[in-house]
């Protein structure tokens, strides 16, 4: 068998960013999938010289809660994701760090969303200024030993599920995980 794209018949926007295809699968049939059309995303493990993570915590409204997060958010339109992830340490935490490096990328889920999500972990960040929110924004930072963190990703108290793919790319290039 041979697995071929579906093919898009037409497309419609039900509001900015969020479309409907009407597709004819490989067998044929006909469905209408709906499609996010996301930007870019980037997310940080920030460690700071005591080898302490960046915590952050904050209301997400689809699940109704406030949790445990790493800092990110989106990258600006011709904005490489390097730079947004040193402006969103910036500006979710005050922290900054001259040695961020890339340790991975995902898609934060290919059924129907159109965007890669960069993971990058940010070694030896300092605190260098206040938080810069945007109006909608209200952040905790939580400097976290490592080891703790390994525990609240294990025990399930972070939810995000791109910030633990990040943690684990994390973890991968610490030399934490075989």
């Amino acid at each position: 068998m041979t697995i071929k794209p579906w093919r898009v018949l037409e497309s419609s926007y039900l509001k900015k960013n969020v479309r409907i295809d009407k597709c004819e699968t490989s067998n044929g049939k006909i469905i209408e999938p709906l499609v996010l059309e996301y930007g870019t995303w980037v997310t940080i493990v920030a460690l700071t010289k005591r080898k302490e993570a960046l915590l952050i915590k904050q209301y997400r409204h689809g699940v109704g809660k406030i949790l445990l997060e790493l800092p990110g958010g989106g990258v600006g339109i011709d904005e490489e994701p390097i730079v947004a992830a040193k402006r969103e340490l910036l500006e979710e935490t005050g922290y900054s760090s001259d040695n961020i490096i890339e340790i991975g990328k995902v898609s934060p889920n290919p059924a129907n969303h159109t965007n890669l999500m960069y993971a990058y972990i940010a070694l030896d960040a300092e605190k260098v200024g206040n938080q810069s929110l945007d109006e909608t924004e209200e952040i905790e930072v939580f400097p976290t030993p490592l080891d703790a963190v390994i525990l609240i990703v294990k025990n399930g108290e972070m939810l995000q599920s791109l910030h633990v793919s990040t943690f684990l790319f994390a973890l991968y290039h610490l030399n934490r995980v075989i």
